[in-house]
């Protein structure tokens, strides 16, 4: 009789947790905006009750913390680890459900950790990359009508670089959201800026600044920066310069007026400094990296977050030159993709297409060689 109660209590206590683990999880709400607390990080008014987006998903990278949602009324806390995907619902006003899930993502560092494996022996064409005499007529108006001997000055070659990056940086306003000028070359693009009282995106300002050195006898590329992804809605553009004296790349990011380097105070480049936030090797921002001039750049949102995302794929024109992106008929454009070995659409390794608008054909090579995409002058 006894081992039958037994039996019984069990059988009631196994059901009781069954139906705990499938019922839904409620938390009340009256106001459809949301503070989020993760860690010890408060974020006021962070999250907008959609119950037209089911499932409405948080994501977050915050392995280890907790998340807490909290309404003017209720609040739920998550623990946050790799396998998180935690579901409940908000009943708004009582009557509206508003089904919420609290799901872990990878951080943009820990994506890119993933991405460090290139492979050195990719042996597969790749054409050798050129850069445009200083002699070149455009490049000879650009430096004379600019007047860039004068902004670069009289000191060594460092000192160009970095004045020209400050000049261009504090000239031409940055716009993400702006649309590309039908010229794109550094005369025609700081003058539409200042006729249209107007700024540029980052593609644009790093086509100045290309110019820019390369009217100086500078080498330099434009490099794109980008996600993982194929299909996304932001990466950005910075430039490669090579110094003579240091006989290496060097980061220049005109958008942000910004450099990078080591704990030494050394001036690193993209290969580098893709490199140690893999590694965890210490990175220096430089103190006045800005946006606009209106706020300074963090070392943890620039490199660590934005910069972390838009450095797993790279790719830079063929030949840097004067506008270079000013789409002609007859034009040939050629692109080289630097890809991990985890990258998507690895294929094909050369693609060629012209558009039907413009009359521009494209050629697109892909590699997994860095030696081949980072190779000097």
């Amino acid at each position: 009789m006894k081992i039958n109660v037994l039996l019984s209590l069990m059988l009631i206590l196994m059901s009781h947790q069954l139906f705990g683990q499938k019922k839904d999880i409620v938390i009340k709400a009256n106001s459809d905006t949301v503070d989020i607390r993760i860690g010890k990080e408060f974020r006021k008014r962070a999250w907008t009750i959609s119950p037209a987006i089911n499932p409405d998903i948080f994501k977050t990278s915050a392995l280890g913390e907790n998340v807490v949602f909290i309404t003017d009324l209720d609040s739920i806390t998550v623990p946050i680890s790799e396998t998180t995907d935690f579901q409940f619902t908000v009943l708004l006003k009582g009557k509206i459900k508003a089904v919420t899930k609290i799901q872990y993502q990878d951080s943009y560092l820990t994506k890119l950790k993933k991405a460090a494996t290139y492979n050195e022996k990719d042996d597969r064409y790749v054409p050798i990359f050129t850069y445009q005499s200083s002699e070149n007529p455009n490049l000879v108006k650009i430096r004379k009508e600019l007047k860039l001997d004068s902004i670069a000055g009289n000191g060594n070659e460092l000192s160009k670089i970095f004045n020209l990056l400050h000049w261009v940086h504090n000239s031409v306003r940055h716009d993400g959201s702006s649309n590309n000028p039908s010229q794109k070359n550094a005369i025609d693009l700081i003058s539409v800026c200042k006729k249209e009282k107007r700024g540029v995106n980052c593609r644009m300002l790093a086509t100045i600044l290309n110019e820019c050195y390369l009217s100086l006898g500078i080498k330099s590329r434009f490099i794109t920066c980008m996600p993982k992804e194929t299909q996304f809605e932001d990466c950005h553009v910075i430039n490669m310069v090579y110094s003579q004296e240091l006989t290496k790349w060097i980061w220049i990011d005109p958008t942000n007026d910004a450099y990078v380097m080591d704990e030494q105070g050394n001036l690193l480049g993209i290969e580098e400094v893709r490199l140690r936030l893999i590694s965890g090797h210490p990175l220096i921002l430089n103190a006045d990296a800005n946006w606009n001039r209106e706020f300074l750049q963090t070392k943890e949102d620039y490199l660590y977050n934005y910069m972390a995302k838009n450095l797993y794929r790279l790719e830079t024109p063929l030949v840097s030159q004067y506008d270079s992106e000013t789409w002609k008929e007859g034009k040939e454009a050629t692109y080289v993709e630097l890809l991990p070995l985890d990258g998507l659409l690895q294929t094909p390794q050369k693609s060629e297409e012209t558009n039907p608008k413009t009359g521009v054909k494209f050629t697109n090579y892909k590699t997994n060689n860095p030696s081949k995409f980072w190779t000097t002058p």
